[in-house]
């Protein structure tokens, strides 16, 4: 009794608002071994004596423990003891006299169900399943919430039972939603059908059985509305994001009822944005669904609208010099956020024609704020309705541009904004066309001096256009614009020292760097304007509120250092260097929020791509904070429903919804640092190279793991980035030190392959493999890892038939349409992107091991078969291509043996209708007869007619067909060159010369070249000519290869064509003639060459 009484104790301790009194309690109670846990607070959970929030405290630790350990703990309890707990919380549920530990007993015990399901679907507790049946049809209305609750909590709880007790389970839902006495009871039932309908989501004859609950669900959800409480609403938008479909049968009255309460300002704002968020969820997972309503959807357009006018008149808003925040609970951000994502969702197509008249009254209303709103939405829908606006867009900046004159300031402000999201979601076409208009504007719009607030967005907007503008169009206005930022930098330095605001000063220092970066060597004549007041800034402004204003300059002068290059900078590098170092020494007393030191992580990245080799020096300093921002590691979280009502977005959790009533969270705070910082060691390592050998096994240990950091795409990204990078530094450490780290990466790099769910960084991963398969070469990969790969490789190409497939089945859905087909197109190009570095994957396979890698190859060869089967898109066809060419390339003689699987098809795509298909055909024939051996003699014969067809095909140098028609050129000349014996080369020879140089494709250029100088070193008289006639046109041929940089003067061929023009410059008249037919570019070449080679 005293253990007891001293855990009562405890308990309360727990709930202490003194720190070290909770966290002594804490430590006491991870100490008490997990049986007697269970005793003490199961205990404390039943006695109606103890205090209410003791005994809720006790329900909330009993709940975690069986859901975190209930593996450690459960089992190994005594059965009789197991029995007992399970007794006692049926009998808690029935005899609890407050409702809030009744409900609590109820989550109790659907943890404890969910975790008594066995492998085969068993429920290990049929007490409770029996419970549920009693208790819902009881007279007891607690009873009957508290088996809804449960269910609710745990809708898998019937196991393998769930089809034979559907009917019943439906049955008693309907009825619960019929309960006209009790609204807590419709409710209840509503979250409840929901919730099945969720655990079911991909069992579709389940949820047609289901339909006919949706009318009670959506009666429930009004109901609830109006009674303050929007659980049954959130359950709706759950429905929305997770099982669209089910809302099908009854879209319309779902899609009335979010307008009809959306549009409701009796309604707290929060439940009005859940409505709304009904409809833009469907714009996102059912977009097809629901463009069919446009009817809905342009009644929906304007409640956003509506929306966004709800703003407070702040009477400082002008003047603050702190930016606050978006309150995210406010309408007006919440109908921006919607607006952005429903013409992201439904497309231009249909938002533009629905939107652009509201807009075009806003602009026009006499309220400041419809004008400020309009403006706003025109900034939002900018990414959706792209390719329509783009049509439009001279006469909606045009428009914009006056509302930057207009007389309120936070219409000007909402101009800036509208401008500066232009420029990014339509560069370059939006600089190239409003180049002139828009930076005269913004500067005189940064003019504004009464109003601090509009002048930084006005700078903001500077930044967004400078960052996308092409440097040949910024030129002509550098010296203005330099000039005005420079007036203004002077004027807000003063008045930080005189009143302390640095809000448009920051903007102002980014906008300078971003005119630098874009200008870059233009920039120097301004370097001097500028340096000593931005070092200035750094010594000086160490006051804990200037920290983003000084992390801001560090940017601004490292960005400013790489445009004007080491030459001009080093004269402040010294000093630079310095600073940065003092700041870094200081770092340990920065707080880990501190924004100076990202800004930091990237600055010192920029003075390594300044300094080069010389940077080494600083490494030391460098390298500790850069990994302790690194090696952050983020705060998360295994969360049921009733924790997450503890914690907020704001407090920067995110969260992620698992099913089962659990949710993942993450504290993001740091992570977009530890991305900044993991790309930062991949810049070092890229630049320094050996230099920074001695980190190399530092990193890679923080790296590996990476590869597995799903919190953040950038880190998993930088993480395959770093790895054949870290194996090249770490060359000069020996063979056997690189061997070791190759060990240690290569199994988490194939394992990456097979389970990194983004494609954009499975690519990446995979690309980085091959590199390093390359890099170490043959052997690198044991038994193990071949048929680890082996079995990813199948499994990738497998999965991308069967893409395939489910993207024709969608073509056939009710709700196809163009948009639908847009999305499958994107789709389709990412499957893609993963083929091509599949075929990157066995590239280096092929070349590392030769024809030893055959026999692992023939495990994929039937699906690489299927590739190229005719009724096969044109891009399978090509990366199958690929991959033969590869086999011949590298594995020959020996790659014969397959050739009855790739040796018809190959001839016949010579002449298909895709260029990038007759493109590897092509090539495929050019590695035939260089490496393929007597077994190809037949087949290059048989080539020759069929490319030359291609050559000469109409059409076949447009830009289009370039590429595939000198890939075709060079196939004939390497034929030509390594099997004469299966060509009449006299005959061919002359047309191959008429068809010279190539321009597209630099490798073929060579080989071209190369086989050009054979001949005129053998002095063949068809490329010479009688008397050397034709060597005019060979000059020809050669000077223009030279101006289009086909060749380049490291390529061996350069020294031989340079011995070549050498021999005809000693012979007078012939040089003169040879030289006068060609133009001024191609001289200056020629001489170049003879300079250079």
């Amino acid at each position: 009794m005293a253990e007891q009484q001293q855990f009562y104790l405890l308990l309360s301790n727990l709930l202490s608002p003194d720190n070290a009194v909770r966290k002594q309690a804490e430590e006491t109670y991870e100490n008490i071994p997990g049986q007697s846990k269970v005793t003490f607070l199961l205990q404390a959970l039943r006695n109606t004596a103890a205090a209410e929030e003791v005994r809720q405290m006790a329900a909330v630790l009993m709940r975690r423990m069986l859901s975190a350990s209930f593996d450690e703990v459960f089992p190994s309890l005594a059965p009789d003891v197991q029995n007992a707990v399970k007794d006692e919380l049926l009998l808690g549920i029935q005899m609890e006299g407050s409702s809030n530990i009744r409900k609590k007993t109820c989550d109790i015990a659907a943890e404890l169900s969910r975790n008594l399901i066995d492998d085969d679907g068993n429920n290990q507790w049929p007490e409770i399943l029996k419970f549920l049946f009693e208790s819902v049809s009881s007279q007891n209305v607690a009873l009957r919430e508290a088996a809804l609750h449960i269910f609710w909590n745990f809708p898998g709880i019937f196991g393998n039972q769930q089809q034979h007790y559907l009917d019943v389970i439906k049955r008693m839902l309907l009825q619960c939603m019929q309960d006209q006495e009790n609204s807590t009871i419709r409710m209840l039932a509503a979250r409840a059908a929901a919730a099945f309908v969720l655990a079911n989501e991909n069992n579709t004859p389940l949820q047609k059985h289901f339909a006919d609950m949706l009318p009670g669900i959506l009666q429930a959800v009004n109901d609830s509305c109006y009674q303050n409480d929007d659980s049954v609403l959130k359950s709706l938008v759950e429905l929305a994001d997770t099982a669209p479909k089910y809302l099908r049968p009854h879209l319309e009255p779902t899609l009335t009822l979010s307008l009809k309460l959306c549009a409701d300002t009796t309604l707290q704002n929060m439940q009005r944005q859940l409505a709304l968020e009904v409809i833009v969820t469907l714009s996102e997972t059912a977009s097809a669904m629901l463009r069919k309503h446009s009817n809905i959807v342009s009644q929906a357009i304007p409640q956003m609208l509506a929306m966004m006018v709800d703003l407070e008149n702040d009477e400082n808003w002008s003047n603050s010099d702190e930016l606050e925040d978006d309150d995210f609970d406010s309408n007006a951000v919440a109908g921006e956020s919607a607006l952005d994502r429903i013409a992201c969702g439904l497309g231009g197509k249909v938002v533009l024609p629905l939107i652009k008249e509201h807009i075009m009254q806003m602009l026009q209303n006499p309220d400041w704020k419809y004008r400020h709103a309009g403006l706003m939405a025109l900034s939002a829908i900018g990414e959706g309705c792209h390719q329509q606006m783009e049509g439009i867009l001279n006469e909606i900046v045009n428009f914009v541009l006056l509302f930057l004159q207009d007389p309120h300031p936070r219409v000007r402000y909402a101009a800036c904004n509208a401008i500066g999201q232009m420029a990014t979601d339509f560069a370059p076409t939006f600089q190239r066309k409003f180049h002139d208009k828009v930076i005269s504007a913004l500067l005189q719009t940064m003019e504004d001096q009464a109003n601090p607030r509009v002048q930084a967005h006005a700078a903001a907007a500077l930044i967004n256009f400078t960052e996308d503008c092409p440097k040949s169009l910024l030129l002509p206005y550098l010296d203005n614009l330099v000039n005005h930022l420079h007036v203004i930098m002077v004027a807000k330095l003063q008045e930080l020292v005189q009143k302390g605001t640095k809000l448009v000063l920051e903007q102002v220092v980014t906008s300078i760097a971003s005119v630098a970066d874009t200008a870059e060597e233009k920039f120097v004549p301004y370097y001097d304007l500028f340096m000593p007041s931005l070092k200035h800034i750094v010594e000086n402004g160490v006051q804990k509120e200037l920290r983003l204003l000084r992390g801001k300059t560090i940017e601004c002068i490292s960005l400013i250092g790489l445009a004007v290059g080491k030459d001009k900078f080093m004269q402040d590098a010294s000093d630079v260097m310095q600073l940065l170092l003092k700041t870094q020494t200081d770092s340990s007393e920065l707080e880990d929020d501190d924004p100076q030191i990202s800004y930091m992580i990237s600055a010192w990245a920029r003075m390594c791509k300044i300094l080069g080799k010389e940077f080494q020096q600083y490494l030391p300093v460098v390298m500790g904070p850069l990994m302790k921002t690194a090696s952050i590691k983020p705060e998360v979280a295994l969360l049921d429903t009733q924790d997450m009502e503890n914690m907020s977005e704001d407090d920067g959790w995110e969260f992620v919804n698992l099913g089962d009533q659990q949710s993942f969270g993450i504290k993001t705070a740091g992570l977009e640092e530890k991305a900044t910082a993991c790309q930062m060691l991949v810049c070092y390592a890229k630049e320094l190279k050996e230099g920074f050998a001695e980190y190399t096994e530092q990193v890679v240990k923080l790296m590996v793991p990476l590869l597995k950091f799903y919190f953040h795409d950038g880190v998993r990204v930088a993480a395959a980035e770093s790895m054949p990078l870290l194996l090249e530094c770490a060359r000069v450490q020996g063979p056997e030190y690189v061997t070791q780290m190759w060990h240690f990466m290569c199994d988490s790099l194939i394992k990456g392959i097979g389970t990194e769910p983004d494609s954009d960084v499975l690519s990446e991963i995979m690309h980085s493999f091959a590199k390093c398969i390359e890099l170490m070469g043959e052997g690198c990969l044991n038994k193990e890892h071949l048929e680890e790969l082996g079995n990813i490789m199948k499994g990738k190409l497998e999965e991308h038939f069967k893409n395939q497939e489910l993207r024709q089945a969608k073509r056939q859905d009710e709700d196809y349409d163009e948009q639908v087909e847009e999305n499958l197109q994107d789709e389709d190009d990412s499957d893609v992107y993963i083929l091509t570095k599949i075929s990157d994957i066995l590239h280096s396979m092929f070349s590392c091991y030769k024809d030893k890698v055959l026999p692992w190859f023939e495990q994929i060869l039937p699906l690489i078969v299927n590739l190229i089967c005719p009724h096969r898109p044109w891009a399978d066809k090509q990366w199958g291509l690929c991959i033969f060419d590869d086999v011949i390339e590298h594995c020959s003689p020996t790659s014969f043996k397959y050739a009855e699987y790739f040796l018809r098809p190959m001839l016949q795509y010579i002449c298909d209708n895709s260029p990038e298909v007759r493109q590897a055909a092509a090539y495929g024939v050019g590695v035939m007869a260089q490496f393929g051996g007597e077994n190809y003699r037949p087949f290059c014969t048989e080539a020759i007619p069929l490319l030359v067809g291609v050559i000469q095909m109409e059409g076949s140098r447009s830009k289009e067909n370039i590429n595939a028609t000198e890939n075709c050129i060079s196939a004939v000349g390497k034929v030509m060159k390594y099997r004469p014996e299966c060509v009449n080369v006299n005959e061919i020879l002359p047309h191959w010369l008429s068809w010279l140089p190539l321009h597209e494709d630099k490798e073929e250029a060579v080989h071209t070249f190369s086989y050009l100088c054979d001949l005129i070193e053998s002095n063949n008289p068809i490329v010479l000519g009688p008397n050397n006639s034709s060597l005019p046109r060979v000059f020809a041929i050669i000077a223009d290869g030279l101006t289009n940089e086909a060749i380049k003067n490291e390529d061996a061929c350069s020294k031989r064509l340079a011995n070549v023009i050498r021999q005809v410059q000693g012979s007078g008249g012939l040089w003169t003639e040879c030289m006068t037919s060609l133009n001024e570019a191609q001289q200056a070449a020629i001489q170049n060459l003879l300079n250079t080679a």
